[in-house]
């Protein structure tokens, strides 16, 4: 068994966290929207907030299930086939699920919009976050080789 990958822990924290502050924006986008526009936008809201999460999500879950191949011959080619594949298919889903969802007459459209965008951005600076209070060594993953007498320079 080899050790696990580096990114594993941050990408765990920030998932973590990404779902807390998910919870607190999803709550703040009901309220708002039905103040705003009654039980749509409350639907709206709960929505925008809930595909501007999942979106951010699925990368790094797509790495955390690459990563689970790590010390395999081909690790680096199913790693980023996983998480190619990941980014594909989440662009497609990105692109339908917009196409379905402003198309529905109870979406009100401008309280999705800042639904989504507040989860967003707060997706990436919970990311900027933990990444930046992560404690990784500099060199990651790596092992040096051994010398095999002290005469060899």
């Amino acid at each position: 068994m080899t050790a696990p990958v580096s990114s594993t822990p941050v990408l765990r924290a920030a998932l973590l966290w990404s779902a807390v502050v998910t919870v607190v924006i999803l709550a703040g986008a009901v309220v708002v929207g039905a103040l705003i526009a009654g039980a749509n936008g409350a639907w709206s809201g709960a929505v925008g907030a809930a595909v501007g999460a999942i979106f951010p999500a699925l990368t790094a879950v797509s790495i955390l299930l690459a990563n689970r191949f790590y010390g395999h011959p081909a690790w680096l080619q199913i790693f980023f086939g996983v998480v190619l594949g990941g980014w594909l298919l989440k662009f497609i889903l990105v692109i339908v699920a917009f196409l379905i969802l402003l198309r529905m007459d109870w979406v009100v459209a401008p309280v999705f919009f800042f639904a989504l965008l507040a989860t967003a951005v707060a997706s990436l600076v919970v990311d900027v976050v933990v990444i930046s209070r992560m404690r990784l060594p500099a060199v990651s993953d790596t092992v040096l080789p051994e010398r095999s007498s002290p005469d060899e320079v």
